[in-house]
Order: C-alpha cells, then structure tokens, then sequence
C-alpha cells in the first residue's frame, strides 16, 4: 500500500495503515475543478462529501439497467432492482457490524432516523399496550446535549410537547467537550431516552460514552447516538458502542443524498410501533384494521430510495477499500498538522479541542471581529470552500458567545497543501478586512 506523505514534525508510525491519497483524489471527477480560476480547496466536507465515479457509475448503472420497484413484482427488472436493494442493506450491516441485517433501516436520512425512533416514544405513549421503555409522560426525561446538531435538539423538544416529558441537557465546558459532572443527576430513574452526538459537526469533539453508556444502563433508559460524522471518518461497531440505536446518513460519507439509516437493536425495532403508514411496511389490512410488518419493513413505508440505497452500498465497499483504520489516521494527522498551522494565524480563536485527541477533522473558528460570511467570501474568491454560519448548532455558538462560526472540515482526499491554501486565504482576509 502506498504511504501518503507525512508532515514535517508529525510522529511517524510504522504500523499505521496508509493509502495513496493522490489516487483517491483521482477518483472524485469534481476535485478537478477550478473555482475563480483557483484549484479546487474543499474544506466542507461536514456538510456533505463528494462521491467517487466508484459511486457514481453505480447509480447510473442502476437506473439505465435495473431500475423497478422492490419487493413488489417477479420479473427480472423487479427481482434485480431487489436483489442490489437488499443486498446494500447487508453491506451497511456489516460495515457497523450490526449483528442482523433486519436492524438497518432506511431512511432519507439522519434526521428522519432521529424523528423515527423520537415518533415511534409519542405513538408508543398514545397505546394502552405500548411497549413501557417507549412510553413517555409528565415527570419522564429525555436528555440530549448542548452540542448536538439542531436534528438531535428539535425532534426530541417536539417530543417533550407532545407528551408531557421534560427536556434535559449537559452543558458543554469551555474546552469544548461534554461536561459530565452532573452525569449521576443528570441520568436518572426518571430518564427514558439519552439522545447524544458522537462526533460534533461544529467543535470536532468525539465523545467518549462509556461511563454515560454506563449510566444509562444502570437506570435502564436507552441510549441513541448521532453518528452522522463519526461513521464517513473511523470504524464503527454497534457491538462495542453499546448503543441502543444509532443514526447516519450517506451523502456525509461518499453516497447521494436521499438515504440515512437507523441502526436499532432488533428486540427494540420489533416493539416499536410504525410511524409511517402505507405500502410496503403492512402485514394486512382490512377496512376495520391493519397489521404491520416486522422490521425493517415496518419502518419503510412506501417506494424507498432504491438508487440511493444501492449507491449507498458502492460507498461502502469503496470506504472499506480504501480501509477506515487508514483514513481515520490521514484525518488525525490532518487535524494535527491543521491546528498548528491554524495557531500561526493571528487573531484566531478555535472553538473546540485544540488538540488532536478526542476530535476529528472538523475545525470551527472565528478571525478576530471579521463576520464568518466575510471571510468565507474571501476563501472562496480564492477556491478555498469552507462552511460559515450557525452549522445547524446554534446552541454552541451561544454557549460560545459568538452568532456564527467559519467552519474548514477534511476527509480521505484532503490533503496538508490544502491546509496551506485555508492559511494563506485566511491570511488574505486579514489584509482585507485589516
């Protein structure tokens, strides 16, 4: 395997596992690009990833040769479009090591997974036989954090109206990271669901949840964990985290937009009720009733993302190619090299760790009183992408004192000279804005 060059100061490690990233770069037809007649720098990869031909030709391929619906006809068409339908389900399901393939859900995305597992608590409380660990009323908790992205805050405020619950949090510490001082009070006998991010999408943080994991247990709540941008970026383990549910998406991380999935555990998704009725997610149905289907079926309502899911699985295979362990190493060492160059800029404040351990390769900051809307006009005028804004946190950049933030997020193709491209344009937004 080809090693990627490593910068000067950094650690070396013989036993990292490395890949040639001018090659995979190669994969990714828009990284040619030219913006203002600069080279494309895309530093906004938190928002959404590009997607290598690997990806792209399989989803051509599938509408050009194999498109029908699913699970709904004999013919050849129907039983191909089927066929890569389910069989993208099982990749996804060993890429997370989910210990059954009926524990994948589709969704259209993170935030529909989130909503799902949030509206299958309210339909639960409305039932007499609801199953009592989804069952929620007054002097019951929901607890999430004041780092999570607004998808992990709104479903779950809009679950505490609907039902009487009440809405807790843990606060965030100056340095960036969850503050679990208060876990034992926080997490209590009162808790139903404990709803976290795992890896932030503004401050980088990857939580560490074992002792909350712990907690949860110990009070017999269940625990969902936002994995959106911790499953594009390291190896995840469903088995390991412990979690009762997880949730990501796939444009994050190489696929279409168009397709998440929800992870659950297999006993939790066969007690849940539906949330969404119709075609596809039924057992049978008669004028006076209807029955529902197991799981996954019994979520996925409707004609699903049949293309999305199948291009979903491409992705997959071409992460798993590339080797998660390699490029969550190349991130680690991005971040590294990005925080000490980021340190040279004056003026410029990190929100978040600003040390490589606990965090991934997303970086929010602010350029002294330059408004993030500036500065991301400068970088652009120059190639440089980055994100500027609330990021869908707004609560974070409250916490922090500030109305926005200039976000730079790497992946698998970026490289250090693009980290030089951020500076040097960051330096030019200095000049501009004096």
């Amino acid at each position: 395997m080809t090693t990627i060059a490593i910068p000067p100061g950094m650690p070396q490690y013989d036993d990292v596992p490395r890949y040639d990233v001018a090659a995979v770069r190669a994969d990714f037809p828009i990284l040619g690009r030219e913006i203002n007649g600069h080279p494309l720098v895309y530093l906004d990869s938190a928002n959404t990833s590009h997607k290598p031909r690997q990806v792209l030709d399989v989803l051509a391929a599938h509408y050009a040769r194999h498109n029908a619906n699913v699970s709904r006809s004999v013919h050849t068409l129907g039983t191909e479009a089927t066929e890569a339908y389910e069989g993208a389900r099982a990749k996804i399901a060993r890429f997370v090591n989910a210990p059954s393939v009926d524990e994948v859900v589709f969704t259209k995305n993170s935030t529909e997974a989130i909503n799902v597992v949030a509206y299958a608590f309210s339909n639960a409380s409305l039932r007499p036989d609801g199953d009592p660990r989804f069952r929620l009323g007054p002097g019951d908790e929901i607890v999430i954090s004041e780092m999570e992205h607004h998808s992990n805050i709104v479903p779950w405020q809009l679950l505490a109206e609907r039902t009487g619950a009440t809405l807790r949090w843990f606060p965030v510490t100056d340095q960036g990271r969850l503050d679990e001082s208060g876990l034992t009070d926080l997490v209590n006998e009162r808790t139903k669901i404990v709803s976290l991010v795992h890896m932030s999408n503004i401050l980088g943080t990857v939580n560490a949840t074992s002792r909350i994991t712990a907690r949860v247990r110990e009070v017999g709540a269940l625990l969902l964990l936002d994995c959106s941008q911790s499953v594009p970026h390291m190896p995840i383990d469903v088995v390991d985290l412990d979690a009762d549910f997880i949730v990501f998406t796939g444009h994050k991380m190489c696929g279409p937009t168009g397709i998440g999935v929800l992870w659950g555990r297999g006993e939790l998704l066969a007690a849940m009720p539906p949330v969404f009725g119709g075609g596809s997610m039924i057992e049978t149905v008669a004028m006076g009733g209807s029955t529902y289907a197991p799981p996954p079926a019994r979520f996925e309502a409707g004609t699903p993302p049949i293309a999305e899911a199948v291009a979903l699985g491409a992705a997959v295979d071409y992460l798993t190619g590339v080797g998660m362990r390699a490029i969550q190493w190349h991130e680690k060492e991005l971040t590294a090299y990005a925080l000490d160059a980021l340190a040279t800029v004056p003026g410029l404040r990190i929100f978040g760790p600003e040390v490589p351990v606990g965090r991934g390769g997303t970086i929010s900051f602010a350029l002294g009183d330059v408004h993030p809307h500036d500065v991301g006009q400068v970088l652009d005028s120059l190639g440089v992408q980055v994100r500027v804004g609330h990021h869908c946190a707004r609560p974070v950049c409250t916490r922090f004192g500030v109305p926005a933030t200039t976000r730079a997020s790497f992946y698998l193709y970026t490289t250090t000279e693009e980290i030089d491209a951020l500076v040097a344009g960051l330096e030019q937004a200095r000049k501009v804005f004096g």
